[in-house]
């Protein structure tokens, strides 16, 4: 929802205008429900407008800016949801909402390059449409041909069905026959230089896996083949060793081969015998712990002795350690990186893989997902048709609220499937098209083509005001790229009433009113019977321009001012007749008296 637009410095594109008058500063401050935006022709309603356009990433046009200006700068604050799309968008740029409240600021200097930003961070112009895209939906004469391309009616039909399963469903099914196609297409189309890869692969493949090296054998084996290559000297040197420590150990019982472990014991006897404890337990103690050290000592190296490696073949040792040097050599620079070049190559050995038999296999798989892709496709048309007949009538019946009598919109949802799935598309099997009638006997046109601005707007609202009773039924969202928004949405509607008065016009007014109790609403009108159904008024005035009010220079500027209480009444009544006799004053004030929803 929007919740401020503040404007500075900006002008009509063309400063040919004799009657040209720029926004010098305008703060607006939007609430929930309906606005309108009022004033006399000429006035500079539609800047507005093009301010939202800025802050949306439109291009950026120099000739907007102000006489005597150096830039003009618009500002946008939208309240966003938690866990909600736009939220997504500007987390991923790096400028995440702030208390539920996102910053679209956008400046365009007289000389230089124009800078978008999100929440006080430069961000590309492309990350403002993205978020204008799920925040705002423009209806004007401008904006109407995004809903004229198939792509946006598809998206639109989509939504409205809310279906999203069956939607899912297909996609997933489309991308998996298409990965499939993909990887046909690389083994069928596979060169010399692919299939020589191929060969070298297997015959890599098959050397490793014959020698089947295990992680950390080499270094095993070389330890192995140092212990049984000196293990004579190893013998002697343990043997030595342990007759030092323990000369029991050796056969040794005279005093004079008495070996350390002898004579710890006994300098540990002689301290226990003084018997004063203090000093000498605690000596004694500590001789005991180096006591237990040389015996722990002399355990391992006895089993190293004991595990001697007689009877091992020695050159079938020095055989294993050559053939995994030979791999070491090649795929190295360690054995473990032998195995990580194996397990690789087995995977791009398959994606080469163009036997017969792969082939078969692959060609197999295809018709399978195809099958299934198809038979997703059914599903998904079958909830298009249904949600295309339910759209139609409901868009007509609204037409006719809307001083459209006899118009209509006819949704075609026109299956390609013949049984395969060569006429799928990444969207499905459907061609959908929004066919507009605008008057009785006259043929049935794409929309863009068939209908004035302030036809295609009361097209839009009859499609919103749809939508939004779908939504209030639970069973659909609707679409943010071209209509049908969900509550939060902003909808500005630019001409809606164009060609519209009497009765005609409160029904209008009647039917934006409601499409505001789900979504926000903002309309640009002339027509007093629409604008008393808002909620919120602002009008957009001339006045002349001075310093006081921040104008670099002579001449008129163009004001935006909410009317509340008496000031709207006079407004109102100017729209009315054009002048505040007491009359028109009283007609206001009953006119905004009834226009309230029940």
């Amino acid at each position: 929802m929007l919740e401020e637009l503040e404007i500075r410095n900006l002008g009509p594109i063309h400063h040919a205008v004799l009657d040209f008058a720029p926004i010098r500063h305008a703060l607006l401050d939007f609430a929930p429900g309906m606005t309108a935006i009022t004033g006399e022709t000429g006035a500079g309603k539609s800047m507005l407008l093009n301010a939202i356009r800025l802050i949306s990433g439109a291009q950026a046009d120099a000739g907007r800016i102000s006489a005597g200006a150096d830039e003009t700068r618009a500002q946008g604050i939208f309240a966003v949801a938690d866990g909600s799309a736009a939220a997504a968008i500007a987390d991923d740029a790096g400028a995440p909402a702030e208390d539920g409240e996102l910053f679209l600021t956008r400046s365009v200097p007289a000389k230089g390059r124009s800078r978008a930003m999100l929440n006080g961070h430069s961000v590309p112009r492309g990350v403002l449409a993205d978020l204008a895209g799920e925040l705002v939906t423009i209806h004007g004469q401008a904006d109407q041909l995004r809903i004229a391309s198939a792509a946006r009616q598809r998206e639109f039909l989509d939504a409205y069905a809310g279906d999203d399963k069956a939607l899912e469903s297909y996609r997933a099914a489309w991308q998996a026959l298409k990965d499939l196609d993909a990887k046909l297409a690389k083994l069928h189309g596979q060169e010399a230089e692919a299939r020589q890869r191929a060969d070298y692969l297997k015959d890599a493949v098959a050397r490793i896996d014959r020698v089947a090296p295990q992680p950390g054998e080499d270094e095993e084996l070389k330890a192995k083949r140092d212990r049984i290559e000196n293990a004579a000297a190893i013998a002697q040197g343990v043997g030595g060793a342990v007759a030092a420590l323990d000369s029991s150990q050796m056969g040794y019982d005279d005093d004079g081969g008495a070996g350390v472990a002898q004579l710890l014991d006994r300098a540990v006897q002689s301290l226990r015998g003084i018997r004063l404890g203090g000093v000498f337990d605690e000596a004694a103690d500590r001789l005991e712990a180096i006591g237990g050290e040389v015996s722990d000592v002399m355990l391992s190296l006895t089993r190293e002795v004991g595990d001697g490696e007689d009877g091992t073949d020695l050159d079938a040792i020095n055989e294993r350690i050559h053939d995994l040097s030979e791999l070491v050599k090649r795929w190295g620079p360690t054995l473990e990186d032998v195995l990580a070049w194996r397990e690789q190559a087995g995977l791009e050995l398959e994606d080469l893989d163009a036997s017969p038999e792969k082939l078969e296999e692959l060609t197999r798989r295809r018709a399978e997902l195809a099958a299934k892709a198809v038979k997703a496709a059914g599903r998904l048309h079958e909830a298009r048709a249904k949600a295309a007949r339910e759209l139609s009538r409901k868009v007509s019946d609204e037409l006719a609220d809307l001083a459209m009598s006899g118009a209509g919109l006819d949704i075609t949802v026109s299956s390609r499937l013949d049984g395969t799935a060569d006429a799928l598309e990444a969207h499905g099997g459907d061609d959908i098209a929004f066919l507009f009638t605008p008057f009785p006997g006259s043929p049935q046109l794409p929309m863009g083509k068939s209908a004035s601005g302030g036809e295609l707007s009361r097209l839009m609202l009859a499609l919103e005001l749809a939508s939004a009773e779908r939504r209030g039924d639970g069973t659909a969202a609707a679409s943010r790229t071209g209509g049908g928004g969900t509550p939060g949405m902003t909808f500005i509607f630019d001409e809606v009433d164009a060609g519209v008065g009497g009765k005609a016009a409160v029904e209008l007014g009647r039917r934006l009113a409601t499409l505001a109790r789900s979504a926000q609403v903002i309309v640009v009108t002339h027509l007093a019977q629409v604008a008393s159904w808002a909620d919120a008024q602002f009008v957009v005035s001339k006045a002349a321009a001075s310093e006081a009010n921040g104008a670099a220079a002579k001449g008129v500027a163009t004001t935006v001012s909410r009317a509340e209480g008496e000031d709207r009444v006079r407004e109102v009544a100017r729209m009315l007749s054009g002048s505040e006799s007491e009359t028109s004053l009283d007609h206001a004030r009953e006119l905004l008296a009834q226009s309230k929803l029940d």
